[in-house]
């Protein structure tokens, strides 16, 4: 795959990301006045569940069918069987299990949950199930066929449908109680996620035929081969998915422990995931536009057994993961307060985004790593060194959360991310050898952060910049970021080639335009 193409397409998908941040966070800020801290912790049960069926009926099928388009692609093969084929499976998958959760969702309110106010948006949220699974396929051919376009669309389609709908029945549902407020931010995922489905096929329809292709094989070899990449990757997903869902349910039943009230521990654990989480994972939206793009890039170049261009990708990617990872730790490290007052309009989780910003570097090495992992069909990999990392979050969260709170929960993850960030390392390594210089990987990415941090520490103190607090958070963010940028290419951790390429894609519209 050309470099290019890797390139414009993180960037489309990167501007897709931003823009629906963005959107998600006034989202999120809008649900957070609306609901509070304790429905935005009841709304936060629900995602498990939406997470697991998404983990069984879509995850899996999606990755799969993004590495095998590519590779039918690079030998002259038509995918279009394969779309077929799993898109079937997949839609199949997500209304059986639709139904099962809705014909029991009480059960799963009462006695898993622990909680029955979760039963009425547990039934709403089925209804969109089979689109979750349609589109997911849809855009992993899309991501195969190396145009990011469709897909980048869906998510801000999504998105935009998403807050439109909470603003339109919000008002209605709250004044009912907590119960129908939750099911107001289920409505409006549930909606979202229907019409980005409905979105996405029809622009498959429209797509214009390319060139003629060969026909695949057979339609059991097709499936079979579906189903032996897709079984070990849904496993991984749905252990996965099993385990965070026992954290989710579990960490409010540990803070009980810790001292606090039903009440204040629904809230706490809805700050920490449903307010402080979205902010932290905000600065990897374009290390998750790579790790998509990645992943039919390393799958191509595995096919044609260029090992060198494998090993070109995987060094890129780590060096931006490294890049965005320090900057965004330094970002959160020295204005947590300042930022949670900015855009939540008061600093009840700036002590949390202080504390999960020492996670971000591993975090988001961890996300891009993963994309290389599964561009080189390393499944197995995956699941193990995951599990070997949710396993250590469950340990923290039963027996650090009732002695130190929700921090206790903070620091198991960062244990978690070290451990399977350096697994995942390792394992790429060994398929790649890796040339990674110290320099230019840590220490250069470290201090361009640090020092552009502490400047900022000290204007702090000093209080020399006379700017309403609003807007001296916007203008130390930006000092932060130019200086970090500037720093990063005086000391050579980032190129002028790496500039160059990255902004080609809007260069060469300008120049169409």
């Amino acid at each position: 795959m050309e470099k290019g193409k890797i390139i414009k397409g993180a960037f489309i998908l990167t501007g897709a990301n931003i823009i629906t941040r963005l959107i998600g966070f006034f989202y999120r800020v809008y649900m957070a006045e609306l609901i509070g801290a304790e429905g935005m912790g009841l709304y936060q049960l629900i995602v498990p569940v939406y997470m697991l069926v998404w983990s069984i009926s879509s995850s899996g099928f999606s990755t799969v069918i993004s590495k095998l388009t590519a590779s039918e692609k690079a030998a002259g093969r038509n995918p279009v069987l394969i779309l077929r084929l799993s898109a079937l499976l997949s839609v199949s998958t997500g209304f059986i299990l639709g139904a099962a959760v809705y014909f029991n969702s009480d059960f799963i309110a009462q006695n898993i949950l622990k909680d029955i106010r979760t039963a009425l948006s547990l039934k709403l949220i089925c209804f969109c199930f089979p689109f979750m699974a349609l589109g997911s396929c849809i855009r992993g051919y899309f991501f195969g066929m190396q145009n990011s376009l469709p897909p980048a669309v869906s998510q801000v389609v999504e998105q935009i449908t998403r807050m439109t709908v909470i603003f339109l029945i919000g008002n209605l549902l709250i004044p009912k109680g907590i119960e129908y407020a939750c099911a107001a931010a289920v409505t409006g995922m549930c909606v979202g996620e229907i019409v980005s489905g409905c979105y996405i096929f029809l622009s498959l329809l429209s797509k214009p035929k390319g060139h003629r292709y060969n026909k695949t094989g057979g339609l059991v070899s097709a499936c079979g081969l579906i189903l032996a990449m897709v079984i070990p990757l849904t496993l991984n997903r749905l252990v996965s998915s099993l385990l965070s869902a026992a954290e989710n349910i579990l960490i409010p039943l540990r803070l009980q422990l810790y001292g606090l009230s039903k009440t204040d521990a629904v809230s706490e654990f809805g700050r920490l995931s449903g307010m402080a989480m979205p902010l932290i994972m905000f600065p990897s939206s374009f290390l998750t536009a790579v790790s998509i793009t990645v992943v039919p890039a390393i799958s191509e170049s595995c096919a044609s057994k260029n090992s060198r261009a494998v090993k070109a990708a995987a060094e890129k990617s780590v060096l931006f993961a490294s890049i965005t990872g320090f900057g965004a730790a330094g970002l959160f490290l020295t204005l947590s307060d300042e930022i949670s007052s900015l855009i939540y309009g008061n600093s009840s989780v700036g002590d949390m985004l202080f504390m999960l910003g020492f996670l971000c570097p591993c975090m988001y090495l961890n996300v891009m790593l993963t994309g290389i992992l599964n561009g080189m069909g390393e499944q197995i990999s995956i699941f193990t060194n995951g599990l070997a990392g949710s396993l250590i979050c469950l340990a923290f969260v039963w027996f650090a959360v009732p002695r130190l709170g929700i921090y206790g929960y903070i620091f198991g993850s960062l244990a978690a991310l070290v451990l399977t960030s350096a697994l995942n390392l390792y394992r790429v390594n060994k398929n790649t050898a890796l040339s990674l210089s110290l320099s230019d990987y840590l220490l250069k990415p470290l201090l361009s952060a640090a020092l552009p941090c502490l400047i900022c520490l000290k204007l702090k103190e000093t209080a020399v910049l006379p700017l309403a607090p609003p807007l001296q958070t916007i203008a130390l963010c930006l000092f932060i970021g130019i200086s970090f940028t500037a720093l990063l290419i005086l000391t050579g951790a980032v190129k002028k080639s790496d500039v160059t390429a990255l902004l080609s894609p809007v260069l060469k519209n300008r120049r169409i335009m």
